[in-house]
């Protein structure tokens, strides 16, 4: 199983969404990233949260869906707070789509400690995800059943 996080500038919460996901990810799942409108370049901060997480930051770059064109994700899911229904490139077809909105810790203004604490709570909040999305048994859903108990993840 594919998922793609998908989210603005793809250098932040769609990366740490990505590295955490495939971190945590049981055999059989893949996690990939991808923005609307890449920035080109990743947050410093998000790979020094993962790296100081012992999550692996290999292979991460900030790029757009068409990297994705040959091999469509199961599921995309977007994670940008004021974006959610972002399009997905049509390309996607009917893959199955879901908003899971993060506040963006790198717009985050104030001390270093008031940062930190803020991709700290993120990186929290996409393990939490993850872990209910692990849980899910994929194998008994409905595709209705299991949109909807992404939404709930995405709820959380």
């Amino acid at each position: 199983m594919k998922v793609l996080f998908m989210c603005t500038a793809n250098s932040c919460r769609s990366v740490l969404s990505e590295a955490l996901f495939n971190h945590l990810a049981p055999a059989g799942y893949q996690a990939v990233s991808s923005g609307s409108f890449p920035s080109g370049k990743l947050n410093a901060r998000a790979l020094a949260t993962l790296e100081q997480a012992g999550v692996s930051t290999a292979g991460l770059y900030s790029k757009g869906s068409e990297v994705f064109a040959e091999s469509p994700p199961d599921i995309v899911i977007t994670v940008c707070d004021k974006a959610g229904g972002e399009p997905c490139p049509v390309y996607f077809g009917p893959t199955l789509k879901s908003h899971w909105g993060l506040e963006d810790p790198s717009e985050v203004q104030g001390s270093e400690q008031a940062i930190q604490a803020a991709f700290a709570q993120t990186v929290r909040k996409i393990e939490q995800r993850c872990a209910a999305f692990f849980a899910l048994d994929l194998d008994v859903l409905s595709p209705a059943e299991l949109k909807n108990a992404l939404d709930r993840i995405g709820a959380l």
